[in-house]
């Protein structure tokens, strides 16, 4: 098929962001090449982007039609979206027979293949410049499948998630140009002529990457392993959260055009929605022809798919215990804004929201004075409620409950434990269907056992706005703790305050050890529950979490094998 788009345009309009994205992958230093703020796009941002009414105007022209990718194997269509603010999308998308779908995948694979690393990586670039150019109307497709509010699903959804996925390309490239793409071998043969060689390298894809999105980031979760695999020359199939199909499809969409335009088969990148109840991801996930397969979600289905998907790759993020240690501060009112912020921020439905807030019994010590576990529990709960307190800030913060699971975990906290801070409804001033309830803080005991005799209650996770203040009797006991919660359930992420060099020694130990993600005495405005592309690892692979980190060499390293070609010179 003819280019309409050449790779020397390509590269002269995208290398030397690759170029810088490399360099930053080295320095670990601050940069993004996209804006987070919403001005920058539209009549007075990017040439070409869409403006905030023209995004929301592409958004909801969207609603109630049915949304054609011209696919092969589309054997029906199925959707059945509401947003968490109430309206139902009433969108339709292709459901597709994967014995015709993918054996098309696969035919695609040899060009892309044969295009090399750089010319993948442009055409990746190419891909998520025109997403980005498209944010604004992304953003209203994150919000109202995610309820993220506003603000968030712009940042989160659009930029942050972009910065992702360029940063999974530059890995990417990185690791399949260690080995040069061909070289002469000359072994000595004493008095007799040396043998040589020609020989070649060539970075070759495992197959098909079966990417099975989560209903809470959409974007943000899927573009690494999205952009992992198609760089590492696999042809992708999106396989959507069920409630969050719409900003993949619109991705899925832009990839191929981009494909298309770029001379390649855009069958590359496909989507598959399922009918409810379908359950299509177990069915794809152990076919033969599926070598890759990356899946955020719940903690039963990535230990099936770990289990049960021996043909592939499979790089899982699943549910954590995530866990905060209260020691000593000298920054008291810092340390309470910045933990009733990050117990708030998208109501806790983040898979790095602390649940866990470790306090010992005797309390802490602070800047101006020592402060008991009770008196900890309740500024916190004071600092929740007056940042909270506005409810036109609280809806702009809080965002939407995604489902009707995490209401129920909220309404059966106060069976857990004594309630130090109560969950309020607040009205969404223009959604008035929209479910919007701030934080719950239980306080308990470290050792009490559940309500059925089992295991504490702080011991599984409880996805959303419920968080733990528990009680131990020694920051000794809460070190150990922390070990034993990352060690047993996983965290995405750890928190420490504490101004004794020993305490926040033995902290970090742990940390290295059971292989977490750890900050320590934030109390401005970085959050243990954000991190940042380039510089910031998301999880670590190393304990049971996730078994891969967002991004590293790891993560896309196994995505392909390096196939050697020796010819006689």
């Amino acid at each position: 098929m003819a280019a309409a788009l050449s790779l020397q345009k390509l590269s002269e309009t995208h290398r030397p962001t690759l170029d810088q994205a490399l360099d930053a992958l080295s320095t670990r230093a601050y940069w993004s090449p996209h804006p987070e703020h919403p001005k920058a796009y539209g009549e007075s941002g990017a040439p070409g982007s869409l403006g905030a009414a023209e995004g929301k105007a592409a958004f909801d022209a969207l609603l109630h039609t049915r949304f054609d990718l011209g696919q092969p194997g589309t054997d029906g269509w199925t959707g059945a979206e509401v947003s968490p603010y109430g309206p139902e999308l009433g969108i339709e998308y292709p459901h597709a027979d994967p014995d015709v779908l993918l054996p098309a995948m696969r035919a695609a694979t040899a060009a892309w293949r044969d295009a090399g690393p750089e010319a993948r990586a442009l055409v990746c670039l190419e891909i998520l410049a025109r997403v980005g150019a498209r944010t604004h109307e992304l953003a209203q497709a994150v919000m109202h499948t995610s309820g993220q509010a506003f603000l968030m699903a712009f940042q989160a959804g659009g930029p942050h998630a972009q910065d992702r996925g360029l940063e999974a390309v530059a890995y990417a490239y990185q690791e399949q140009l260690r080995t040069p793409a061909a070289a002469d071998w000359s072994k000595p043969q004493g008095k007799r002529d040396p043998l040589r060689l020609r020989k070649s390298f060539t970075a070759v894809g495992r197959g098909v990457s079966l990417l099975i999105g989560c209903n809470t980031f959409p974007t943000w979760n899927s573009y690494p392993g999205l952009f992992a695999s198609l760089a590492t020359g696999n042809p992708v199939l999106v396989k959507p959260h069920p409630r969050a199909v719409l900003p993949l499809a619109l991705t899925v969409r832009i990839a191929r055009e981009v494909l298309a335009e770029t001379g390649f088969d855009p069958n590359l990148v496909a989507l598959t929605a399922e009918r409810p109840g379908e359950g299509i991801a177990k069915e794809l996930a152990v076919r033969p022809e599926v070598r890759i397969i990356d899946y955020t979600g719940s903690t039963a289905f990535g230990d099936w798919l770990e289990t049960h998907a021996r043909q592939a790759q499979v790089y899982t993020e699943k549910a954590g215990v995530n866990t905060v240690v209260i020691d000593s501060t000298d920054d008291y009112p810092g340390m309470l804004a910045n933990l009733a912020f990050s117990l708030s921020l998208y109501s806790g439905q983040m898979c790095t929201t602390p649940q866990n807030l470790l306090v010992p019994r005797d309390g802490i010590s602070t800047e101006s004075g020592p402060r008991t576990y009770d008196e900890v529990v309740a500024d916190l709960a004071g600092a929740v409620e007056g940042l909270l307190g506005d409810d036109a800030r609280a809806t702009a913060l809080l965002g939407a409950l995604v489902n009707p699971d995490v209401r129920a975990r909220i309404e059966a906290a106060p069976g857990l434990g004594e309630v130090a801070l109560a969950s309020r409804e607040v009205p969404h001033p223009e959604f008035p269907d929209a479910v919007v309830r701030t934080p719950v803080i239980v306080k308990v005991l470290a050792k009490e056992p559940g309500p059925d005799g089992g295991e504490p209650v702080h011991l599984s996770e409880c996805f959303g706005p419920v968080s733990f203040a528990v009680a131990v009797d020694t920051v000794d006991d809460a070190v150990e703790l922390l070990r034993r919660t990352i060690r047993e359930k996983g965290a995405m992420t750890v928190g420490a305050y504490t101004i004794s060099p020993e305490v926040e020694s033995a902290i970090e130990e742990v940390c290295l050890e059971e292989s977490a993600q750890l900050s320590l005495n934030l109390t401005g405005g970085v959050y243990v529950n954000q991190t940042a592309a380039f510089s910031d690892f998301h999880g670590s692979g190393g304990n049971p979490a996730a078994n891969a980190a967002l991004c590293d060499g790891a993560f896309v390293s196994g995505r392909f094998r390096t196939i050697e070609v020796r010819r006689q010179a």
